[in-house]
């Protein structure tokens, strides 16, 4: 097979699997149309950049020109979207050099995306979260917001609590809980639904 035909498959799969890989995964950011074309058209942007100007200094630095004033529009929401944005141009890269650094490369990446989700799912069954939910992490939680006329300590102590306070006009209080599956969310509120003592005032789920 022609090795720029791999390439380009190459360049193709990387956007699909890590969108796929991350979804699967939890995180919702990932779902958008436009987190979706940037993670399918990024890897051939760096692909053609690299190999327009492999060789050639003059267009080299007339590119980084070109580079320097172009930025990003909206806030990096997380960690984790940075470090994907600069493991899809990566790719792009190493893809127009050897196409088979790329592949390894995605092929580590979507393994380490998995295996990940596949132990937080092995530790969720023994009833322990090795992650904590994050309002930084670019995902939208699912958010449960509980008022109760009696203080609930297994709700402060709770893995996926984010705020509680009592309100001294009307003796309440209040538990904010959120978690990153909808699933958790509406299994933790039917373990809740039969004490009259505990009132639902939000119920977010995405």
């Amino acid at each position: 097979m022609n090795e720029n035909i791999i390439s380009f498959i190459t360049l193709f799969s990387c956007g699909v699997l890590y969108r796929a890989a991350l979804q699967i995964s939890g995180h919702e950011w990932v779902k958008t149309y436009n987190q979706t074309f940037t993670f399918v058209i990024l890897p051939f942007i760096t692909f053609v950049i690299t190999n327009v100007i492999a060789g050639n200094i003059a267009l080299s630095l007339g590119m980084i020109g070109a580079l320097s004033i172009v930025r990003f529009r909206h806030p990096v929401k997380s960690a984790l979207e940075l470090v994907m944005y600069f493991n899809l141009i990566t790719v792009g890269i190493t893809t127009s050099v050897k196409y088979q650094y790329g592949i390894g490369l995605i092929l580590v990446t979507v393994f380490l995306i998995l295996l990940l989700k596949f132990t937080e799912i092995i530790f969720k069954k023994l009833k322990f979260d090795i992650f904590s939910s994050s309002f930084s992490d670019g995902n939208e939680l699912n958010i449960l917001e509980l008022k109760s006329k009696e203080r609930k300590i297994s709700l402060e102590d709770h893995l996926h609590i984010k705020s509680f306070n009592f309100d001294n006009e009307t003796n309440e209080y209040s538990y904010k809980l959120a978690f990153n599956s909808s699933k958790d969310l509406k299994n933790f509120k039917a373990t809740i639904n039969n004490d009259k003592t505990i009132s639902i005032i939000n119920f977010e789920v995405i």
